[in-house]
């Protein structure tokens, strides 16, 4: 096939964009012809995205404002996912229109000295996203086998290994692993809500906007940290890097074709992610606010309680699956996306175990560390915290990528269309300003 100039990568960019990242899987993917065995080829990283919408802060935010004020929530889990869905396809557009990832894209476009913070600040957010995954997966290993949760901390730092077992037979087998504990998670939610018996006519009227939520101090916070656990700044930096990895081809048409793949691709997977979160929401909702239950805020708590409560032996089990298989699953993406920021932004080049398991260690020493000197209330704290970090992070990831995607010299024919930048742009708005409310809620500035 004859292909068109390449029109992406021209003089709307400061450097050459370099070795892609994750070069080891880059275009490795081989898409089929036909239409839609090409489109079932491109199904994957858009669940791997997912999985980091529905992670261990997702579960103390969603079980907090559940058991708190039951169902009102569930608009602002929506309004987050919308978000999402949008920020989603931005990284995919920027990934399929100028070759680059997130990473990259920062490193080429902006000086040293606004690359390298940004640098600093995508690391610090992964190590922040790594440790709630590290402590969900040790938490889930602690409420199944009763293991310690020291002990549980150090065990995550075996699926360096998992991943490159995974990697070396092809990305779709890490793909389909992924996938494969989502549907696990969604099982064992499902059969909960059956247990629970909600409130149907109360879960559709949760999805509806209310001034309450502006009006409650208390609401908003839970909301915004809802939102904060929700739109996470990884997410971004992965799937840029990982939608590359279909081997989709050079033309204008082709980058087309990809970039409406991807994008359905990711839509699908993140609706499936709202289901979950929902679904936290709407069991911690009829679990426990609805007999009066109304401060849950720990997942060793909730795994407690949800037995008595829901008079099915069951149930704490179900919980305890989903969670750690939550947590395996967001500890091989956060490990995936820690790989993408150190080489876009550095252009690092090391073996892919070595480079795993030093973002692994990274993470994994501190939650060790407040694990084996404060135990689990220790853990909690540490939860809470990373969300914080989280929340100060995503602007700084948001803001790039709606600059980029909007700018026709870097984008090409591949530019966001005008209404596409207005919307954009409201988001990245709204994300910044509602983060600063929960920052200096956090901080207690407002006196």
């Amino acid at each position: 096939m004859t292909t068109e100039p390449n029109i992406f990568n021209i003089s709307g960019w400061a450097s050459p964009r370099g070795e892609a990242a994750l070069s080891e899987v880059h275009r490795s993917v081989v898409l089929p012809s036909g239409r839609w065995r090409k489109f079932a080829a491109f199904l994957g990283p858009g669940y791997m995205v997912a999985v980091g919408y529905m992670d261990p802060g997702n579960w103390a935010t969603s079980i907090a404002g559940g058991s708190k004020f039951g169902y009102t929530l569930l608009f602002v889990a929506l309004v987050s996912n919308l978000m999402a869905i949008i920020l989603q396809s931005l990284t995919a557009r920027l990934a399929i229109g100028s070759g680059r990832d997130l990473a990259q894209a920062c490193r080429d476009a902006f000086p040293k000295y606004i690359s390298i913070p940004l640098w600093l600040l995508a690391e610090l957010a992964i190590i922040a996203t790594d440790i709630a995954e590290v402590i969900g997966t040790a938490i889930g290993l602690n409420l199944l086998f009763g293991i310690p949760l020291e002990l549980g901390v150090i065990i995550t730092a075996l699926d360096v290994f998992l991943i490159l077992w995974l990697q070396n037979k092809g990305f779709r087998w890490l793909e389909a692993f992924v996938v494969t504990l989502l549907l696990v998670i969604a099982v064992c939610f499902g059969l909960q809500i059956a247990l629970a018996n909600p409130d149907w006519g109360g879960v559709i009227r949760g999805f509806a906007p209310t001034v309450e939520i502006v009006k409650n101090p208390e609401m908003l916070y839970l909301a915004l940290g809802i939102l904060g656990a929700t739109v996470m700044p990884h997410n971004l930096y992965l799937h840029s890097a990982i939608v590359q990895t279909r081997a989709y081809g050079d033309s204008l048409p082709e980058k087309r074709q990809a970039l409406t793949y991807a994008t359905i691709d990711s839509t699908v997977a993140l609706m499936f992610a709202l289901m979950i979160n929902a679904s936290i929401l709407i069991l911690a909702a009829a679990s426990f606010h609805a007999v009066g239950q109304t401060d849950v805020v720990d997942l060793g708590q909730a795994h407690a309680i949800l037995g008595p409560l829901l008079g099915a032996a069951i149930a704490p089990t179900l919980f305890a699956v989903s969670l750690l298989a939550c947590g395996l699953n967001s500890t091989v993406t956060a490990t995936l996306a820690g790989q993408a920021v150190m080489e876009g932004f550095l252009q690092i080049r090391l073996a892919p175990w070595l480079r795993r398991l030093i973002t692994r260690a990274i993470a994994i020493l501190p939650a060790a560390g407040v694990t084996i000197a404060y135990g689990s209330e220790g853990t909690g704290e540490l939860l809470i915290l990373t969300q914080v970090v989280l929340s100060l992070q995503l602007s700084f990831a948001v803001v790039p990528l709606v600059i980029f995607t909007s700018d026709r010299l870097k984008m090409g024919a591949l530019r966001s269309p005008g209404w596409l930048i207005a919307l954009s742009v409201l988001i990245a708005l709204a994300i910044v300003v509602l983060n600063l409310k929960l920052l200096v809620d956090f901080f207690g500035l407002t006196g």
